[in-house]
């Protein structure tokens, strides 16, 4: 067995076929080169790692370099994509193997925080990922939106093919990293995919000439479906001017699908709105997301409450030890756990996956001593609950 990263060109008969292999209806058409040759270049700032035996690729897994808000700090990731095995080489091991190394190379660059989409979230979870919450879909008809065509609202829209659109976009959505917890978004190399194909349309919402709203999307057919992607706005104003555009689609289309955040409540927007809202998790498709800490410093100067407590970090390869969590100013050091004198602070053994749980904000400090990703002390629970309030990460950014 040899692992080897790839050149970009490499990709085209190695890691993409096997990619589709995995991904894709199956078997696929004979000649594939051309496309997957158009789609290199939003792989160009990829790590990708493959497993080769006899000059066979047997398994493959990439790294997307990625930006993510941490609680309000926006941090380097790492996006883990195109995880795949030769089916004639699986439960081998390969893939723990490049997981392995692929982490430890993107920690090694810089990056603190990684995410996945996994194919089995207790696979990953071995490797201190959590999970995230999945975005919600709503579906809905636009005649119950009628009531929204009568309110005057203070903003302007801009329709447009997001191919003209894309900048307005980028710079929207680059916004909303710096001020959305949980939020990602691809480097450019990647996300200009989107301008590029320019199949969606793109609504944006304009208030004294800042965007405090978008939306990209397309339509089926006629008397079908408006598919719109991920519903992103400042308020609940340039919600509402969303929500009126696809109002307006009441004699074009029979229904509204629309993707929404962790924390959005349809059902309470409108009396009388009749809405269905799903969040479908399954294997080995649709799975929510997870993600973890890479590094201790992604916790550094993070604003949190005040709290202190001594954490033991077990059974990781890149998260170990004793570290003493002080939150006294305001912001959170990181300090060795010699600092503390012994007995004086509360303390807590936690897996990679218990700490990323609690900065992530998914789960209660009681929740991951339930889940088994620690051991958690009353008194300890109280500081980190302090430390680490409950909140949900919206991520975005779909790979």
């Amino acid at each position: 067995m040899h692992i080897r990263r790839l050149a970009a060109e490499e990709r085209l008969t190695t890691s993409f076929p096997l990619q589709a292999y995995a991904f894709e209806t199956s078997p696929m058409a004979a000649a594939r080169t051309d496309e997957f040759r158009a789609y290199l270049p939003y792989n160009a700032g990829n790590t990708t790692l493959v497993v080769e035996e006899d000059h066979v690729t047997t398994a493959a897994v990439s790294a997307i370099p990625m930006r993510q808000n941490l609680r309000g700090a926006v941090l380097p990731m790492a996006g883990v994509a195109g995880v795949a095995t030769h089916p004639l080489a699986r439960r081998r091991g390969h893939v723990r193997t490049l997981m392995h190394q692929l982490l430890d190379g993107m920690r090694d660059e810089g990056h603190q925080l990684t995410a996945l989409h996994p194919f089995r979230a207790s696979f990953y979870e071995r490797f201190g990922y959590v999970g995230l919450p999945r975005r919600r879909t709503a579906v809905f008809a636009p005649a119950d939106l009628a009531p929204l065509l009568r309110a005057e609202l203070p903003d302007e829209l801009v329709w447009e093919r997001i191919g003209a659109g894309y900048p307005r976009w980028r710079a929207y959505t680059d916004r909303c990293l710096r001020e959305r917890h949980g939020f990602a978004v691809f480097p450019d190399f990647r996300a200009v995919g989107l301008r590029d194909r320019d199949d969606r349309w793109l609504v944006s919402v304009v208030r004294d000439g800042e965007t405090v709203g978008a939306v990209t999307y397309r339509i089926d057919d006629h008397a079908g479906t408006l598919i719109a992607d991920d519903l992103l706005f400042d308020d609940p104003y340039a919600r509402a001017s969303l929500l009126q555009f696809f109002a307006r689609h009441v004699d074009q289309v029979a229904r509204v699908s629309v993707q929404l955040p962790p924390d959005e409540l349809p059902e309470l927007w409108l009396t009388d709105l009749d809405v269905h809202v799903e969040a479908r998790v399954s294997r080995p498709d649709p799975t929510a997301p997870m993600a973890r800490l890479l590094s201790l410093d992604a916790l550094a100067e993070q604003p949190v409450g005040v709290g202190r407590v001594l954490v033991e970090l077990v059974g990781d390869r890149w998260l170990a030890g004793r570290h003493l969590l002080d939150g006294a100013t305001g912001k959170l050091a990181v300090l060795p756990a010699e600092t503390a004198a012994e007995g004086s602070v509360p303390a807590a053994r936690l897996t990679a996956a218990g700490l990323s749980a609690l900065a992530y904000g998914v789960l209660d400090p009681a929740e991951v001593a339930v889940r088994g990703l620690g051991e958690v002390p009353v008194d300890a629970a109280v500081e980190l609950r302090r430390l680490f309030p409950r909140e949900l990460p919206y991520l975005f950014a779909d790979f």
